[in-house]
């Protein structure tokens, strides 16, 4: 199963009038729309399609475009406009059924008042200023989330705006579909990494189930030995492979196994529709080798992977990595490893023993093979890199009990001052926001996780926009955060969040 491709995705733009100004006006209205959501489809800043609706005038009309909307499989979220004044008393029984995210875009058709020639008729026209506002309020009155964009229609801000937040809302679509197979069960005694599945169903269209580790083998000895030489010569292409893993080496075996690992879990995942996977190195029945190298593959290609059982870090990887698709940077499943605290700026060593994502890497990776003190098995191969400076965020989902929650980290990512050559592990350096003693302590305050879904490719307002969508509290730390404050809105959470 190849990456959801998210231009396969389209967006409604539906534009709010009534029957009060006559069908010249309502022929302007519509043409006028068509122009802005042509506009906004034919940019490089929009990944998905922007599909022109008529133009609605009646609260039939619009129930009845928002259960089309809901049942549309393609349709992952409107845009909404209202271009003159639309009675929000006739949006309130289709905003109340409607399932898909939507967008609020605050613009007007004109970009300037035309001074010396304004008249009623051109003010009946251009009444987004008042009619929006109308709108608002039925939204507002019916607590719905909702994205707001304010500015006009072909102003680049605006555009990559709106963008970025179709992004997101195929995130959420994507969630509501995701399958994450865990080969194997939670590692022993381990709390962050559990939580209810059920809920998580419920609540997102989540689906998590467990899978022996022994149907992943017999999947893993069904694969043909031409499907592991054409992976072989993949590796070859596209990796500066260890001598001793190259065909004729003394470990040229376990370099083939890594292959036969990751096309017998490709093909197990992909029968059952599964866009993310775990994995638990205390269960690996039948299984020579850890899958290290395998996973970081699968990884690159876009599946999700969560560490010792962690089934919400690895569809959020997943959803991170449809949401972030043709956009510089990449993700990865990530944890916290080990620290620097020295005078010269405390940092962050993040990797894990084997499964960090080849999208992160600077440069070509090198494929080698080394003992792994853990697990029992026989040593794992690997790719090893590190990431590239830049800014980055780590995100975290944790089960709180009576709610879900998300911690969400801004780092900003650094070269490694020196090669580490007795630890051969990918690994990406970073400085947490707003630096490292307030960012750990409003992450333990917070309850985060030792895991994360690190990412160089999604900004701060797509988090947030993710979170607020899906209904689920987001606690960021950046630069504005410090502890007193973040201890605060804890505790008004708490309040918020009581049943």
């Amino acid at each position: 199963m190849s990456l959801t491709q998210i231009s396969q995705y389209e967006v409604w733009f539906i534009t709010g009038s009534q029957h009060l100004y006559g069908p010249k006006v309502l022929e302007q209205v519509a043409a006028n729309s068509q122009e802005i959501a042509a506009h906004l489809n034919e940019s490089t800043n929009v990944p998905v399609s922007v599909v022109f609706k008529p133009v609605v005038k009646t609260a039939d009309e619009i129930t009845a475009l928002c259960q089309e909307a809901n049942t549309s499989p393609n349709c992952i979220g409107l845009i909404t406009w209202m271009h003159t004044f639309s009675p929000s008393k006739m949006w309130a029984t289709g905003l109340q059924i409607l399932n898909k995210p939507f967008l609020h875009l605050h613009t007007q058709f004109n970009r300037e008042i035309p001074w010396k020639d304004i008249d009623m008729n051109f003010m009946n026209l251009n009444q987004a200023a008042h009619g929006c506002r109308e709108f608002a309020f039925m939204c507002s009155r019916l607590r719905l989330p909702r994205k707001v964009v304010v500015g006009h229609w072909q102003d680049e801000d605006v555009v990559q705006q709106v963008g970025s937040w179709t992004r997101v809302a195929v995130g959420v679509a994507e969630l509501k579909v995701t399958k994450v197979a865990r080969f194997g069960d939670n590692m022993r005694n381990v709390a962050v990494t559990e939580g209810d599945k059920v809920e998580a169903l419920i609540k997102f269209g989540l689906t998590v189930d467990a899978y022996g580790v022994g149907d992943l083998v017999k999947a893993m000895d069904a694969v043909e030995e031409n499907a592991v030489d054409a992976l072989i010569e993949t590796y070859l292409t596209d990796y500066d492979v260890a001598e001793s893993l190259q065909p004729g080496g003394a470990d040229h075996e376990s370099l083939r196994y890594s292959a036969r690992i990751e096309a017998g879990m490709k093909q197990f995942l992909d029968d059952r529709g599964c866009q993310a996977f775990t994995t638990n190195f205390e269960n690996l029945y039948g299984m020579q080798q850890l899958p290290g190298f395998a996973v970081q593959r699968l990884m690159k290609q876009g599946y999700g992977f969560g560490g010792e059982g962690d089934w919400k870090t690895s569809a959020l990887v997943h959803v991170f990595k449809v949401m972030s698709q043709g956009l510089p940077g990449g993700t990865s499943f990530m944890e916290d490893y080990t620290y620097h605290l020295q005078d010269d700026g405390a940092k962050v060593l993040g990797a894990h023993m084997l499964e960090v994502c080849e999208s992160i890497a600077e440069g070509k990776p090198r494929v080698e093979i080394h003992h792994l003190g853990i697990g029992g098995k026989a040593p794992p191969v690997r790719s090893l890199f590190s990431a590239p400076a830049g800014k980055g965020f780590n995100v975290s989902w944790m089960d709180m009990g009576n709610r879900f929650r998300l911690v969400a980290n801004e780092l900003s990512v650094e070269k490694l001052p020196q090669d580490m050559p007795k630890l051969p592990v990918a690994c990406a350096l970073w400085e947490p926001k707003p630096n490292f003693k307030t960012a750990a302590a409003a992450w333990i305050y917070a309850g985060g996780a030792h895991h994360s879904a690190f990412t160089m490719a999604l900004s701060k307002e797509q988090i947030e926009d993710f979170a607020e969508i899906l209904g689920v509290e987001l606690l960021m730390i950046d630069d504005d955060t410090t502890v007193a404050g973040f201890k605060k809105e804890l505790r008004l959470n708490e309040a918020f969040y009581a049943k």
